[in-house]
């Protein structure tokens, strides 16, 4: 006469899904975000990590890291009056540049981009070579020629947090990734326009925030989708993410079904207000994937190490577990683990040419790069040279042994 308990359950579980499914469909016609933030789809998914050998093999991202102390150090070289620098200068200062060997060995592992000579008191002096010079007026005129884009995806970075104000020492953690110049944050360079504005934060920290002038801010995704016409500009609309799937990643199909609900939810602009969306809900998520795939947009290489974006997560007002979206997407970003280290690559930056604004400097940056891989000939050859001439003294010093013991018999 009595059902079990467990069966009770699954009943009641089974009406209420029904109930659910009958009763959205007389809600079609709000708007309110309450309807959607009470979804729990399938939230906790997770997929297969992927090598995919396309994305591993783009240089200009596995070099940055490497790339940054040479960058720093050719700044430093440049901005001497004498455009020149005794190793005491920099000695010390590994630290500051990311360099965990000495300095003096670093700058010799790059002898195409730093020159040494010996100045006062023979002491080792470096300076910038003729081609990395050239390059470094290069870099110099596409910043002055792209002053104006630097700034709106500085002003973009900033707008992004959650209180619309972040604090320096962010700021130029990631100006490596935005490509923003050194000095470029100081009041003196004058860079920055009226819109920017310095303020003191909570613990004294120094913060940059943006003067609001009442204009709506449009994400990549959106602009693309305006351009596309299937975004019109509302609050609420549905904006699909475009999907990259790498060769022989396959989904199962029930993430396959969740992916495709998940595809439908409204988009949630990354410049929005989203306190009012369920941390825990399939909405919440679309609006952490949009916030990453603009993150990355804005970025010189369209990537950046994970951990570095892990740290935005308390001004960004990102989940704890954040990192769990790269991996819940893998047709949208890509996970590389080269140089032992995990780099987060926005895939469509490199699958769709026409969707992503290149970056001003990254033509800039790829020329650097080859710059850096002519050190590895360069001492190549030098090792060759040495082993020669090494060859050649132990061969005269032989001749001269056998010269010597001729002698002495006669």
């Amino acid at each position: 006469m009595f059902l079990h308990s467990s069966n009770l359950k699954t009943h009641l579980e089974k009406l209420f899904f029904t109930f659910k499914i009958s009763i959205f469909p007389l809600l079609d016609h709000q708007k309110s975000p309450f309807r959607y933030t009470q979804i729990n789809n399938y939230v906790n998914v997770y997929m297969k990590w992927k090598k995919d050998p396309f994305f591993d093999s783009i240089v200009h991202i596995h070099k940055s890291a490497e790339l940054k102390p040479i960058v720093q150090l050719k700044n430093f070289i440049v901005n001497d009056p004498n455009g020149c620098i005794p190793i005491s200068a920099v000695s010390k200062r590994g630290l500051e540049f990311d360099i965990a060997i000495r300095v003096a060995r670093f700058l010799r592992q790059y002898p195409s981009v730093f020159e040494e000579f010996r100045g006062e008191h023979n002491s080792p002096w470096f300076r910038l070579t003729p081609e990395a010079a050239e390059i470094d007026r290069e870099e110099k005129r596409v910043v002055k020629e792209g002053k104006e884009d630097l700034k709106d995806r500085l002003k973009r970075f900033v707008l992004m947090s959650k209180d619309k104000v972040l604090p320096l020492k962010i700021i130029k953690g990631m100006a490596w990734y935005l490509g923003l110049p050194d000095r470029f944050l100081e009041d003196s360079k004058g860079d920055l326009d009226e819109s920017f504005r310095f303020v003191d934060m909570e613990d004294g920290l120094r913060g940059l925030t943006i003067e609001s002038n009442g204009a709506k801010v449009l994400s990549t995704m959106q602009r693309n989708a305006m351009k596309n016409g299937v975004y019109f500009g509302g609050t609420l609309e549905g904006i699909e993410f475009p999907l990259f799937p790498s060769n022989g990643l396959r989904l199962r199909r029930k993430i396959e079904s969740w992916l495709n609900e998940f595809q439908k939810l409204p988009y949630v602009s990354p410049y929005e207000d989203f306190s009012h969306l369920d941390p825990d809900s399939d909405f919440a998520e679309k609006r952490v994937v949009g916030m990453l795939h603009e993150l990355l947009s804005l970025f010189v290489e369209h990537s950046a190490e994970r951990k570095k974006l892990l740290c935005l997560k308390k001004y960004f007002g990102l989940p704890q577990k954040v990192h769990r979206a790269f991996e819940r997407h893998p047709h949208m970003f890509y996970l590389s683990l080269k140089n032992k280290t995990c780099t987060a690559i926005l895939k469509e930056a490199y699958c769709d040419n026409s969707s992503i604004e290149r970056h001003p400097l990254l033509a800039v940056r790829k020329k650097y790069i080859e710059l850096v891989k002519e050190s590895g000939r360069i001492l190549k050859n030098r090792r060759v040279d040495n082993r020669f001439i090494k060859h050649e003294k132990l061969d005269s010093d032989d001749r001269r042994g056998c010269s010597v013991n001729k002698f002495s018999m006669v």
